[in-house]
């Protein structure tokens, strides 16, 4: 499923006791690496327009390099969604991006400064455990097992987070730049 994201977020109450679960499913544990992750607004759609985000534009600086992301959400004027069209690729000057986007008239939104540890159960799902300044700790599940569709991968990673039987904390239905910029949905 190149290029589409499932994926599921949660407040996460007790990193400690999932981490512990996870070796038990001989997940291979990541280096916590800096996330700097740059957010931009169109200059011929307004992204924070509609009642309900379903698109943004970023640049992620990180300790293992630098790229630049577009995803719209699905359904998109659905709270809570299913699925995203991702699109993103490796650039070797952030700052040349950045100008670029500014020379077009992207404007500057909001930017998520995060601690990222990945986790990966092979074959199957990603991991992330985040940490946020002035946001808290989340953990995010992101499906990277084969599927038939979009609603497979759904029904796959839903039943990978129940199988984990462990409560995990509140479940999420906003991207961390919702956070930020202090909306709901």
């Amino acid at each position: 499923m190149k290029y589409i994201e499932v994926e599921q977020k949660y407040v996460l109450t007790d990193p400690e006791a999932l981490k512990a679960k996870l070796k038990g499913l001989d997940a291979v544990p990541g280096t916590a690496t800096r996330q700097i992750d740059s957010s931009f607004n169109a200059p011929h759609r307004d992204f924070l327009e509609p009642q309900v985000i379903s698109e943004w534009l970023r640049i992620r600086e990180s300790d293992r390099g630098a790229s630049v992301n577009f995803k719209l959400w699905h359904p998109v004027d659905a709270v809570t969604k299913t699925h995203a069209d991702e699109y993103e690729t490796g650039v070797e000057d952030p700052e040349a991006i950045r100008l670029i986007l500014t020379a077009l008239g992207f404007t500057p939104l909001v930017t998520v400064d995060k601690t990222r540890e990945e986790w990966t159960v092979p074959g199957t799902v990603a991991v992330a455990f985040d940490t946020l300044a002035d946001a808290g700790t989340f953990v995010e599940f992101e499906f990277k097992g084969e599927a038939d569709g979009i609603d497979d991968a759904v029904e796959q990673l839903d039943g990978f987070i129940a199988g984990l039987d462990m409560p995990l904390g509140e479940r999420v239905a906003r991207g961390y730049p919702h956070m930020l910029l202090g909306r709901d949905h």
